[in-house]
């Protein structure tokens, strides 16, 4: 599976600000799917966090991992249309800092699902080393 931004912006109903997706380049719909986002300094994020040092919130990173495991979800015939909710996250970790120019790459593998509500193993990285893991609980609603 590799979608561009107009094809995410078909399946995930974020829009800027909060579409922090910039491609989908591998996964398989219902398991798995690996995105970038290419940090860029010119993002509203970072007029404030932090004006002088620029670092990407950790929210918004485990944000972008739950919209690449939706993705995973949502590219499923019989979740066209629907939208994929937060339902928890579990043992969230940040282990280093996120900064313009860096590209985050991330997984999230669908481990369980019963009816609406799954979990997602989720993992982001910038030039192989982990950034970032977290268990991501979503439902599926209309």
């Amino acid at each position: 599976m590799q979608l561009n931004s107009n094809q995410i912006a078909e399946i995930l109903p974020h829009r800027y600000p909060f579409a922090l997706v910039d491609r989908i380049i591998d996964g398989e719909p219902g398991k798995w799917a690996k995105g970038i986002k290419c940090v860029s300094v010119g993002e509203l994020m970072f007029c404030g966090h932090f004006p002088a040092e620029h670092v990407m919130p950790g929210v918004l990173i485990v944000e972008a991992m739950a919209q690449v495991g939706a993705v995973a979800i949502l590219s499923l015939p019989e979740n066209k249309g629907k939208i994929a909710y937060f339902g928890g996250i579990k043992n969230a970790r940040f282990r280093s800092k996120v900064t313009p120019g860096d590209v985050l790459e991330m997984t999230c593998t669908l481990t369980r699902q019963r009816g609406p509500v799954g979990i997602g193993e989720a993992t982001a990285t910038v030039d192989g080393k982990v950034v970032a893991t977290a268990e991501l609980t979503f439902a599926v609603g209309q």
